[in-house]
């Protein structure tokens, strides 16, 4: 959290304010939410086989959920039905994949984060941090995650209790705000090398530019969000922007990378406009196994993403 941060721009601050004026009052997402079907989230569920896991192992369930946005382009709507997917889910896992908030944290959105974290059952629940969370107080949302159980991770990592000691997660830094791109590489290595013996590895960012720092690190996966799917997107769900680098290859959905296995999420909330098109919100339900294991039946087919 010490590390040096890119602040946001004249311009990036001139629009939040131009923002925090239009849409007061919570309007955008009010008008939003009613729609027809405007409220709804998708739920993502697959299996993930990894190579390396004792099939004899018990399935580890992951419920992830990213870019929560709460604020004035969010319905609540949107929310409710995200949680009550992953209160259903009974993970074993819940991580949250950061943005937890639009336009500032203040103290009404750090209340209702904590509420809506508190209530999902889960035995261990981690989080990292996104842009937006770093752009606004994120001490305040650290402490109403960590009220709400949750271990918040920067470049941290992690053994899970048995019986799934066979897994490390490692909790990323947000790459977006990162400064120094090396000093991030340093600090995602010293979190490796902690659990160095892991049979497996399962990393969590906020964004998929977070390969920066994975590739060719025997990290088997890495689930993420930012990208909205492009929330603003063609049929077929092509992005119209993508400010991610790593996005615009990979904007949404599972993909293989050099051998690691990525999930970018479109996330759940709005942020500079509450309306999406062909990008639907969702969240996540990943069940990890060792091939051949439980569940191991034919592998689940690929979502076709655009590239």
């Amino acid at each position: 959290m010490t590390q040096e941060r890119r602040p946001y721009s004249q311009h990036e601050l001139r629009i939040e304010k131009v923002l925090s004026w239009l849409w007061a009052g919570g309007w955008p997402a009010t008008l939003w939410g009613l729609f027809p079907g405007s409220t709804k989230v998708d739920l993502i569920e697959r299996r993930i086989v990894i190579p390396g896991r004792d099939p004899a192992r018990p399935p580890l369930r992951i419920a992830f959920a990213s870019d929560l946005h709460l604020g004035p382009t969010t319905p609540s709507g949107v929310l409710d039905n995200a949680f009550a997917l992953l209160r259903a889910a009974r993970p074993d896992i819940l991580a949250l994949g950061g943005d937890y908030v639009f336009l500032g944290a203040t103290h009404h959105k750090v209340r209702e984060l904590n509420n809506r974290v508190t209530a999902v059952e889960a035995p261990i629940k981690v989080a990292v941090l996104g842009n937006h969370d770093f752009w606004a107080r994120p001490a305040r949302l650290e402490v109403a995650l960590s009220g709400a159980g949750t271990i918040v991770m920067v470049n941290e990592a992690m053994r899970l209790p048995p019986p799934h000691d066979d897994v490390a997660l490692i909790g990323l830094d947000d790459p977006f705000t990162s400064e120094d791109r090396a000093a991030g590489e340093a600090a995602v290595d010293r979190a490796l090398a902690e659990v160095a013996d892991a049979a497996v590895k399962i990393a969590i960012c906020h964004s998929p530019d977070g390969l920066w720092w994975l590739r060719g690190k025997g990290v088997h996966f890495l689930m993420c969000g930012h990208t909205h799917g492009g929330h603003l997107a063609l049929p077929g769900g092509r992005p119209l922007v993508m400010s991610s680098p790593m996005g615009r290859l990979y904007p949404w959905g599972f993909h293989d990378v050099d051998g690691l296995q990525l999930f970018v999420s479109r996330g759940v909330g709005g942020s500079l406009v509450p309306v999406r098109t062909w990008a639907p919100p969702d969240v996540a339900v990943l069940t990890f196994i060792g091939p051949g294991g439980a569940e191991s039946h034919p592998p689940d087919p690929p979502l076709a993403s655009p590239k």
